[in-house]
């Protein structure tokens, strides 16, 4: 039986983490983030469960990277079947008018501009029966999320176009609204908040990959 590989970026952490683990009893996990840490230890508890992942710590804005991590893809294996882009980058909650030079910068080349480098290197690797899966996050236009909802709003319409460009074509590309989860991201923006009223990013992926059908 031919080997399935799923790759997850954004995958130390999160609905990225839970994905990875999740997937893993049926997919090879290529799990992409930059903690090396965090990554070994997604790692053994995919081992532990009987699953295999290689582990790429990279930055997906590493254009070079990217190239070199789709090409050592495309030499062991010649294919992704899944992509899940969990990778996301949450900046400050800040006033438009007071938005960082720095934080902008960082929302728009991990929100924006690797997902113009990632979706040219992985099309060829999924080909027409791969599968692709974004998160949407529908912040755009709320106040305080200037540069988060921007870039986020901004990567979900590329993937849409890309959604409709392959209905015909592939690979399959699906963008879903995951449910509110107590995760890093969450927890810089609603400090405080009740994590016992959220969806633990376990029990999200399972749904995802049932609703998905993954």
């Amino acid at each position: 039986m031919t080997e399935k590989i799923a790759l997850i970026m954004g995958a130390s952490r999160g609905l990225g983490a839970a994905m990875a683990e999740a997937l893993a009893p049926d997919y090879h996990i290529v799990a992409v983030a930059r903690t090396t840490g965090a990554l070994e230890e997604l790692d053994d508890r995919i081992q532990a469960k009987g699953g295999k992942a290689t582990l790429a710590p990279m930055d997906i804005i590493n254009k070079d990277a990217m190239a070199q991590l789709c090409r050592s893809i495309h030499d062991r294996w010649g294919k992704v079947d899944l992509w899940v882009h969990a990778a996301v980058h949450g900046a400050p909650l800040t006033p438009a008018g007071h938005i960082s030079e720095k934080d902008w910068d960082k929302s728009v080349a991990i929100n924006v501009t690797a997902m113009g480098v990632l979706i040219p290197f992985l099309t060829p690797l999924l080909g027409e029966t791969g599968h692709a899966v974004f998160f949407d996050d529908p912040r755009g236009g709320a106040k305080f999320f200037g540069s988060y909802g921007a870039t986020k709003a901004a990567q979900i319409a590329l993937a849409k176009s890309w959604q409709a460009e392959s209905v015909k074509t592939g690979p399959r590309v699906s963008v879903v609204q995951p449910a509110e989860m107590p995760t890093g991201t969450r927890a810089r923006f609603f400090p405080g908040q009740d994590k016992d009223a959220l969806t633990h990013p376990r029990d999200e992926a399972q749904r995802l990959i049932t609703e998905l059908d993954l």
